[in-house]
């Protein structure tokens, strides 16, 4: 039997797909370059760590559910919404997630809060967090169908071990009493250990009338502004600002 072939064969048994799809290219490089066992080695071993790498990020992204658009690279600093390049740089860092930190992100709607918000989120998934991207509204039914649905227990047993959790659109509309229990007692359970970016278009006083609870109101904000970095965006709705349109002028 080829030798090639053989391997081939060897990294199928093994599930050690990365190596298989560049065999060839991992063979030709090391009779260019003529290769020692150790260089030859590694090459091997370095294909297959980058492919599964590569194969984890893709399934951590999936599992995430962010928003379309979300690559901070992309991001538009011609915009005035009164937040800086330095202070987008530095929460890229992400240092704030290994410090347990919570994020708010305030403002209009179409300032950027979900862009924002959604590209920390990948940034953190990039980097081997734990993060995902979740609706208030998404959050709510997985809260109330966890102990009813297969679907929803996975991805409540999923939200536990998170390192970050973003919540878009939170307190956007009023929140039923039991809903806003089954709420504080989630964030209650994982808030010390989970760090949490927020958006919102509703300051902490309008919380209590969108829950329809102080108590229950303040304990929750308590427990996220405990450490936490309140972000105001302001400004004119980006997609206003840049709408388009089918015609041409």
């Amino acid at each position: 039997m080829e030798q090639k072939q053989l391997i081939r064969q060897y990294c199928q048994q093994f599930n050690m797909s990365g190596i298989n799809k560049v065999i060839d290219e991992l063979i030709t490089e090391a009779e260019a370059k003529a290769q020692g066992y150790m260089d030859y080695t590694l090459s091997f071993l370095r294909a297959e760590a980058d492919y599964r790498q590569q194969k984890d990020i893709k399934k951590r992204m999936k599992l995430a559910c962010l928003p379309k658009h979300c690559d901070l690279s992309t991001y538009d600093h011609s915009v005035n919404n009164g937040f800086t390049i330095a202070k987008l740089h530095q929460l890229q860092e992400l240092h704030w997630m290994d410090q347990i930190f919570n994020i708010i992100c305030m403002g209009p709607s179409g300032t950027g809060k979900t862009f924002l918000s959604g590209g920390l989120c990948f940034e953190a998934i990039k980097k081997g967090y734990k993060a995902y991207f979740r609706t208030m509204d998404g959050l709510i039914s997985t809260l109330k169908m966890k102990e009813i649905t297969r679907t929803a227990k996975a991805e409540y047993k999923r939200l536990l071990q998170a390192h970050l959790i973003v919540i878009d659109d939170i307190m956007l509309f009023p929140v039923e009493k039991k809903e806003a229990v089954s709420l504080f007692n989630f964030i209650n359970q994982i808030y010390e250990r989970t760090s949490f970016i927020i958006t919102t278009n509703k300051k902490p006083a309008e919380w209590v009338q969108m829950l329809g609870d102080e108590v229950l109101a303040t304990a929750l904000l308590d427990r996220l502004l405990f450490q936490c970095e309140v972000i105001n965006l302001s400004g004119k709705s980006y997609r206003l600002e840049n709408r388009k349109t089918i015609f041409e002028d």
